[in-house]
C-alpha cells in the first residue's frame, strides 16, 4: 500500500459515511477493503485530524465514527443506551432538565448521555438540554417560565429563622442519591466538575534514560546476530534503527507493554516510504486481539465488493 493508497482508503472511508451514516469500525474496514486494526488506525489518526467523530456511547463494546453534521444519527442507535435509554427519551421529551429536580438515576444517567445531554449553569442551577434543543431556543424556553415573586423568598426566610420540630425523613433514599451522585462529582458548584469523574494522580513510574533504552535494543539485536547498519532516532519512549540480516529492514523498539495500532500504522507507514520491511519490539506479548488481526492479515488474499 503506497501513499496514494493511503489516501484512498481516507477517500472511501468518508464516502462510505457520508452514505450510511455513523458506522462501526468492522463494517468501515469491510468496506475499505482493510484488516480491522488497520481500520482502527486510520479512524484514530482522522479523528485527530478532525475529519470524523467518534461517539461516546458504545454498540456491541465499539464506538461509533460519523461525520461532523451527523450527530443527529446517533438517536437510531439509542436501544444500545441500555438503563440510560429512559433518561435520553425523557430529556428528548422535555427538551430541557433541571437536574436537581430528577430521580438519583435519572441524574446519573444525564452524566453518562454524553452524545445527547449538553450541561449549562443558570443562576447556580445545573440544567440539562438535548444536543438539537439550541441555546436560542434554550433562552426562549426561560423566557416564558414564569419569575419567582420576591415576596415568597422572604416569607421563606422567615419561616426558616423560626424554630419548629422536624420530623425525621428516612434515609435511605438520601443514602441511594447521595451515592449516585457521589460517583461523579462531590463539588456541585461546576459544570465541568459535575460532567466529570475525580481522577487519582497516577504513580510515577521510573524515568528509563534515552541511552538505557537504545543499549537494551542494539542488545538484543546483538543476541540475535542482526547486524545494526544505524540508528535513524532514539529517545526515552521508542528507538528506530535501520538494521541488516540477509536483507535490510527496518527496527521500531518501543518501551512500553503493549502496542497500539495507531503506532503499528505509524511504523507501517514509515517502512513504506524507504520501501523496507520492519519488525517491532516491545517489552512484553501482543494483546489477543491485535495478534489475532496480524493473524487474520497474513492470511487475507483480498477483499472484493459483490455487487448486484
Amino acid at each position: 500500500m503506497n501513499t496514494q493508497d493511503l489516501k484512498e482508503v481516507k477517500i472511501k472511508i468518508i464516502e462510505f459515511l457520508k452514505l450510511k451514516g455513523p458506522s462501526l469500525p468492522v463494517r468501515i474496514a469491510n468496506e475499505a477493503k482493510i484488516s480491522l486494526i488497520f481500520a482502527g488506525a486510520f479512524l484514530s489518526e482522522m479523528n485527530e485530524d478532525r475529519v470524523i467523530r467518534i461517539s461516546n456511547m458504545k454498540v456491541g463494546g465499539s464506538p461509533l465514527y460519523y461525520l461532523p453534521g451527523q450527530e443527529s444519527q446517533l438517536e437510531n442507535f439509542s436501544n444500545s443506551l441500555g438503563k440510560d435509554k429512559e433518561a435520553f427519551i425523557l430529556l428528548k421529551e422535555k427538551n430541557m432538565l433541571k437536574d436537581e429536580e430528577q430521580s438519583p438515576q435519572t441524574r446519573v444517567s444525564l452524566r453518562s448521555l454524553k452524545d445527547f445531554a449538553m450541561p449549562f449553569k443558570s443562576d447556580n442551577h445545573l440544567f440539562w438540554r438535548f444536543h438539537s434543543f439550541s441555546e436560542s431556543q434554550v433562552k426562549e424556553l426561560f423566557e416564558t417560565l414564569p419569575k419567582p415573586k420576591i415576596e415568597k423568598k422572604e416569607e421563606e426566610k422567615k419561616i426558616e429563622i423560626k424554630p419548629e420540630i422536624i420530623t425525621p425523613k428516612p434515609q435511605v433514599q438520601e443514602k441511594t442519591e447521595e451515592k449516585a451522585l457521589d460517583i461523579f462529582n462531590k463539588d456541585k458548584e461546576e459544570v465541568k466538575e459535575l460532567e466529570t469523574e475525580k481522577k487519582e494522580p497516577k504513580p510515577k513510574k521510573a524515568k528509563t534514560a534515552p541511552t538505557q533504552f537504545l543499549e537494551e535494543v542494539k542488545l538484543l539485536l546483538s543476541q540475535k546476530s542482526i547486524e545494526i547498519l544505524n540508528t535513524e532516532k532514539y529517545d526515552k519512549k521508542e528507538v528506530i534503527i535501520k538494521a541488516k540480516t540477509d536483507k535490510e529492514f527496518l527496527v521500531f523498539a518501543f518501551n512500553k507493554k503493549k502496542i497500539t495500532d495507531k503506532e503499528m500504522i505509524k511504523a507501517y507507514k514509515k517502512a513504506l516510504s524507504q520501501s523496507l520491511p520492519y519488525m517491532i519490539i516491545i517489552k512484553d506479548d501482543l494483546s489477543k486481539k491485535m495478534k489475532e488481526a496480524i493473524d487474520a492479515s497474513k492470511l487475507l488474499l483480498g477483499i472484493e465488493k459483490l455487487t448486484t
